[in-house]
């Protein structure tokens, strides 16, 4: 089950299997001037983030899983066929009738079994460029996500990492980068319109205290950034070999951002845990990588007192424990 069927240039639609990865599709892709970018960081099935309602790193402009399914082929539990959008269809609008296709992306197998997927394709930008920002603390690289979304810098990606993140990705992937409070910015666009985003984003980011702006337009080098962001996981696991990984995962409004980054921050801090702070700060997405030795009671005590308190703080969280480990 893994083809690629019905591809449509003019219509920017493709329907996929799911044994197709989004590397695989965006392989089968090159050349025509198209591609599907959600990224999660993961090689993953896309019917499997279809199924999860995965986001990733460029949702700030091109959105997560749900507005990039267009139709769904789905076996539902008493073993009926069922195409969310009607047989062969791929509609860029809905106004008629339920919203299935919505409906189950993100219900994660629980109403059936994906077996197709349509998805909406995006053209390729003529240029992209990517920096790495630093700033003198964690509220300045926030504040400084909220301003440039409010000056309607139409960034790609604009990823957030505290300083102990970025001294765990800077050793882990072997790159050298000054170890405080980071914002990864990706801009896509014309070759004119890139000039004029950058002295944009370049003019926000200064008024908020960072530095460091020199842009990377290669694609080798845009990959080695992008590579050691999404080798996070990893590289935060190293921070404590033998420990396990426990990821929270919270989304608040993005007016909200810099008071609950902060707050959880120094809370962080209080508690003594080890929990590196990553996110798609762009969406008021961020994580903690709580780091810790599940043979230690108290310090698993003080882990789950920690989100408890994210939790409330938030009012819109969820977690997952990673079976990852690292010796």
């Amino acid at each position: 089950m893994d083809a690629i069927a019905e591809l449509s240039l003019e219509d920017f639609t493709v329907a996929v299997e799911p044994g197709v990865t989004r590397k695989a599709l965006n392989r089968h892709l090159h050349g025509t001037g198209l591609w599907f970018p959600v990224d999660p960081g993961a090689d993953a099935s896309l019917c499997g983030m279809a199924a999860t309602g995965a986001s990733g790193t460029n949702a700030v402009r091109y959105g997560t899983m749900r507005p990039n399914v267009l139709n769904l082929r789905v076996v539902l539990p008493d073993g009926r066929l069922l195409h969310t959008a009607g047989p062969g269809r791929q509609p860029r609008k809905r106004a008629a009738g339920y919203d299935l296709t919505s409906l189950f992306v993100g219900s994660e197998g629980t109403l059936g079994f994906l077996t197709q997927a349509t998805l909406r394709l995006h053209p390729l930008p003529e240029a992209a460029a990517v920096t790495v920002a630093s700033f003198p603390s964690v509220r300045a690289a926030v504040a400084c996500t909220v301003q440039v979304l409010q000056a309607a810098v139409p960034v790609a990606r604009i990823e957030f990492l505290d300083e102990v993140m970025v001294g765990a990705c800077s050793r882990y992937s072997k790159m050298e980068l000054p170890v405080t409070a980071t914002l990864l910015l990706e801009l896509h666009g014309s070759r004119n319109g890139l000039a004029e985003q950058q002295q944009q984003a370049e003019e926000i980011v200064r008024l908020n205290g960072g530095s460091g702006l020199a842009w990377a337009e290669e694609p080798e080098e845009r990959g080695r950034l992008w590579a050691m962001r999404h080798d996070a996981w990893y590289a935060a696991l190293a921070l404590r070999p033998g420990c396990q990984g426990y990821s929270t995962d919270v989304c608040v409004p993005i007016s909200r951002l810099p008071e609950v980054v902060v707050e959880t921050k120094r809370d962080l801090q209080d508690s003594g845990l080890t929990g590196p702070m990553v996110g798609h700060v762009g969406d008021g997405n961020f994580h903690c990588i709580l780091i810790f030795d599940t043979q230690d009671p108290e310090e698993t005590r003080r882990v789950h007192a920690f989100t408890q308190r994210l939790g409330r703080r938030t009012g819109n969280w969820a977690w997952s424990i990673s079976l990852l480990r690292r010796s």
